[in-house]
């Protein structure tokens, strides 16, 4: 019974994290990681963070492709492969940050069971998999998917090792592939230590245990050697150590994420906000009523090693949070944790004051259908029903249809099975390489030669503009320019100076207001200019529409 409701839970879970993937503009950090996870290439196209690949230049040396200059390399690979076997689009980046999130509830279930009893792992499970922060964050790809995986992965080999020392070699692995996804998985490192030191001090004897450390380190050690040499090439470490160690390098002068989350006081003045925002107001309050049922325990109860290490974890997540912000996305590293306590919480309550077992399962039930309700609002609708935390929560904006993604799919089309007769040139040799590169796959395959250049109007969302324009450009060598840039080479060169070039078709893209655009201080008029002048030739636009059947996109095609 109890491997068929963990089938079903898993199967609910792969269900509100794959169906649709893709819907949902990717106008959050997850194009500054699948921008750069294309071509595996350290630049994406920031005047104010710039790379090594760009102060090295031509002679990059070898030990930039260790690592990036802002985060560790292990997302980059899986996304990369998955846009090799995929495509470029936002199903593929974002399919492993889902597969992820199904294997970190199989992951609740077993560490679930191993604290306690199956029957919690099994409720710690169903809970992950229906919540709204876990599913939302399997819907993206950002890297907190990954990071969730595998220090729920270190977390399970840990407890077995306190049991059989040999998975201390396991636990090196997953907590070495984690450090490599993310930073911040660094977390469980003090919060294993504090444990041991507590109630295992024996382990500190055990060589697996230091033979894990070697593992982990080893894993990592493309990250150290990168460190290392970016500190003796330039002075300072990459970003985000850079970062934390008070380094200022000129080149890094404006720290993008790192200036919003303000003063200590500001975040915590920001974290109760933003952790009402990123959960259902159910799943709160079941969880404060689990807080307060495990605190109206006995003094031993509260103090068992097992909930004593939940509580732990929370502890160091909670600094971890103080130091880095308390943004939507990390605060979802904390939600198996707190599923976890809600499971186990509302068990023991379960266990010493409900006598009836059919009136607690029928609640739970009836929690688990509410919070599903909550989530497929908050998700799969373009419009949600209702108001904001009572029916839905902010992250639906993380990854809502405003439209873009119709731009995408429109391009795809155009350009399918074709490859640019005309490109630009780029600023860098390494640019210039990988574009060369893909016009010589796109010559194997037999592209057709197709001789035509997209100007957009430079309103355009800056992710929007990153993942749909720029990409084609630097990767694909489509010519592709800003209005602006346009109208520049009209009065500079000729009304036939694109025409002398050999191109014969060109895309005008124009934004509505109905779309994300750049800041207000940044827009301009030009793409205005060019669309009056095409509408003065009788030329008149296509209309893309978003989800929501609103038209979101005007598309010009005309010929020089």
């Amino acid at each position: 019974m109890n491997k068929k409701a963990l089938v079903g839970i898993l199967i609910l879970a792969a269900v509100l994290r794959f169906w649709n993937l893709g819907s949902g503009d990717p106008l959050s950090d997850e194009i500054l990681y699948a921008f750069r996870s294309v071509g595996m290439l350290d630049f994406d196209n920031a005047a104010h963070q710039t790379t090594p690949l760009e102060w090295t230049d031509p002679d990059i040396p070898a030990w930039t492709e260790l690592s990036f200059h802002d985060h560790p390399p292990l997302v980059f690979w899986v996304q990369n492969l998955f846009m090799k076997i995929f495509g470029e689009n936002t199903f593929a980046f974002r399919l492993p940050s889902a597969i992820f999130g199904v294997l970190a509830v199989y992951l609740l279930y077993l560490i679930g069971w191993r604290l306690f009893t199956e029957k919690i792992g099994l409720a710690a499970a169903a809970i992950l998999a229906v919540t709204i922060n876990s599913v939302f964050i399997s819907r993206v790809g950002l890297q907190e998917s990954y990071v969730i995986f595998f220090i729920l992965l270190a977390f399970y080999f840990f407890l077995r090792a306190l049991d059989k020392e040999k998975y201390f070699v396991w636990v090196g692995i997953a907590l070495g592939l984690g450090f490599l996804a993310k930073y911040t998985v660094f977390i469980l490192a003090p919060a294993f230590l504090v444990y041991l030191v507590i109630f295992r001090r024996e382990i500190f004897k055990k060589r697996f245990f230091w033979l894990g450390i070697f593992i982990s380190l080893a894993i990592f050690s493309p990250v150290i050697i990168y460190n290392i040499q970016l500190y003796k090439s330039v002075g300072h470490f990459d970003f985000q150590i850079s970062y934390l160690f008070g380094q200022q390098p000129e080149v890094w002068k404006v720290a993008p994420g790192k200036e919003e989350i303000g003063s200590l006081a500001d975040r915590l003045r920001n974290f109760l906000p933003n952790f009402f925002s990123a959960n259902s107001w159910l799943f709160l309050t079941a969880a404060l009523l689990s807080f307060l049922g495990i605190g109206a325990m006995s003094y031993r109860t509260i103090l068992r090693p097992n909930l004593f290490f939940i509580f732990l974890i929370l502890g160091f997540h909670f600094i971890l949070f103080l130091i880095i912000g308390p943004q939507l996305r990390f605060l979802s590293m904390a939600t198996p944790w707190l599923v976890l306590m809600l499971a186990a919480g509302f068990w023991l309550i379960q266990e010493r004051f409900f006598k009836s077992r059919k009136v607690f399962i029928a609640a739970a039930l009836l929690f688990l259908v509410g919070e599903s309700a909550y989530t497929l609002n908050s998700q799969f609708f373009n419009k949600p029903f209702g108001l904001e935390f009572w029916d839905f929560s902010k992250v639906h904006y993380e990854n809502y249809d405003w439209g873009y993604n119709t731009l995408g799919d429109y391009l795809e089309q155009e350009l399918r099975n074709k490859m640019p007769a005309f490109t630009f040139d780029l600023k860098y040799k390494f640019l210039e390489d990988a574009r060369n590169r893909n016009l010589e796959q796109a010559r194997r395959k037999k592209f057709i030669p197709y001789p035509a250049m997209i100007i957009y109007d430079g309103n355009v969302h800056n992710a929007a503009q990153a993942w749909y324009l720029d990409r084609l450009q630097i990767y694909h060598g489509w010519p592709v320019m800003k209005a602006q840039e346009y109208l520049d080479f009209l009065n500079k060169e000729g009304e036939d100076y694109f025409r002398r070039a050999g191109l014969e078709n060109a895309y005008l893209i124009i934004p509505t207001e109905k779309l994300p655009l750049k800041r207000l201080d940044q827009l301009t008029n030009f793409g205005a200019v060019v669309e009056q002048e095409l509408l003065k030739k009788g030329i008149y636009p296509l209309l893309l529409y978003n989800g929501s059947n609103e038209g979101v996109l005007r598309v010009y095609k005309f010929r020089f």
